[in-house]
């Protein structure tokens, strides 16, 4: 898997899309991190869809349990 960058968007932040995801969008999400917390929305819905924000902690033990 890698990732791709999808650039600076309105809110600040740098959004990640998984390359899992293929060219045609499909399910995905996509992940921005800041200081304090990592971001997550639906790549389809990006410019007005809700954000999952979970601290940076919580997101690595997630990782860990899914990797």
């Amino acid at each position: 898997m890698s990732i791709e960058r999808q650039g600076n968007a309105a809110d600040g932040l740098s959004w990640f899309k998984s390359s899992h995801s293929g060219p045609n969008g499909g399910d995905c999400v996509e992940v921005a991190m800041d200081a304090h917390r990592v971001h997550v929305r639906d790549s389809k819905a990006a410019g007005d869809g809700p954000v999952l924000r979970v601290g940076r902690n919580e997101w690595a033990a997630f990782l860990a349990l899914v990797g």
